[in-house]
């Protein structure tokens, strides 16, 4: 039996290495080796928010690299303006096939008028990537309650009211898909971003609602929840302040390991092909964070707290010196 014992362990360093070096779970690990290419979505309408930067202009060049029909929404049209042409310099679209249209998520008036002039333009709407969205950096009893409000409105309200006006349509077609880009915080809970944490577990129970009533009209819903990304997300991250941000400075200080904004675009543009009900893209040990969060709670509770002191005592050092 000795061999049988030997086999074992070889068999578990492999998995735990093979492990420790994905930056996704396993399923879209999976699917991006054998699954469907994003090029399957080539000709599909797809309507990005959040497209002027970060990880919605990068799944932006993902997606017209495979000759997809573009909407791209944010509030700065000059940033979208940007983004198109690169779409059009280094993807398979032209300027016909990418529309810029400038939207505030949370102004709700806009929404019905917006969904309009895609239709009016496109036909149709085939995947909604609701992506706008605003992160945070606080101490839970710092918060003020306006700052509560104020990212539920732009990480939750407002995307589900735009998905609401998109639904119908999707809904007459019998066909759609609807992508949201959560969070792994979605997840679990960290501290110094109590508020964000919150919308993006409010995200996470809307969508799975949402997945089952859709499912009998064709309709498909995927949460994309993203580890730490390298991105200039920190910048305008809220505080405990209403009208607060960040600011640059917070990018260096209260940086982590965070995955190149491409890799996790290609891997969303993956789960989007894939149609994937829930994927987690990150690198370790977040990714391992989650695992452990999801199938033992009681250990990852327990590691919570114990590495909390020096990630709150390091976010008050830094207010400090700020201050």
């Amino acid at each position: 039996m000795e061999w049988l014992t030997w086999m074992i362990i070889l068999i578990v360093i492999a998995l735990v290495i093979v492990f420790a070096i994905l930056d996704g779970d396993i399923l879209l690990m999976y699917a991006e080796r054998y699954g469907l290419k994003p090029d399957v979505l080539q000709e599909k309408v797809v309507w990005i928010t959040g497209a002027s930067s970060g990880l919605g202009e990068y799944l932006a060049y993902e997606l017209a690299a495979v000759g997809c029909k573009l909407v791209l929404s944010a509030r700065n049209e000059n940033e979208l303006e940007r983004v198109k042409k690169a779409c059009i310099a280094n993807g398979k679209v032209t300027e016909s096939s990418v529309m810029v249209l400038p939207l505030d998520v949370t102004d709700y008036s806009m929404h019905a008028g917006a969904v309009g002039k895609v239709l009016q333009v496109f036909e149709r709407i085939d995947v909604l990537v609701n992506n706008a969205g605003r992160s945070q950096r606080a101490l839970f009893a710092d918060v003020d309650l306006e700052v509560d409000k104020a990212l539920f409105e732009v990480n939750v309200f407002g995307p589900i009211a735009l998905t609401r006006e998109v639904l119908p349509h999707m809904i007459a077609n019998k066909s759609g898909h609807i992508v949201v880009t959560s969070s792994i915080t979605g997840k679990f809970g960290t501290p110094i971003c109590s508020s964000y944490c919150a919308t993006k577990h409010a995200m996470q129970g809307y969508c799975n609602s949402l997945r089952a009533e859709v499912h009998a009209d064709n309709i498909k819903v995927t949460v994309v929840n993203p580890g730490p990304v390298k991105s200039n997300i920190l910048r305008a991250a809220a505080t405990a302040n209403v009208g607060e941000v960040l600011g640059p400075d917070a990018c260096a200080s209260l940086d982590m390991v965070r995955m190149p904004t491409e890799r996790c675009a290609h891997l969303m543009a993956v789960a989007i092909a894939n149609q994937s009900s829930e994927v987690w893209i990150s690198t370790h040990p977040v990714l391992f964070y989650a695992y452990l969060a999801q199938y033992c709670p009681w250990l990852f509770d327990s590691l919570l707290i114990m590495g909390s002191k020096k990630r709150i005592q390091g976010f008050k050092d830094w207010k400090a010196k700020r201050e």
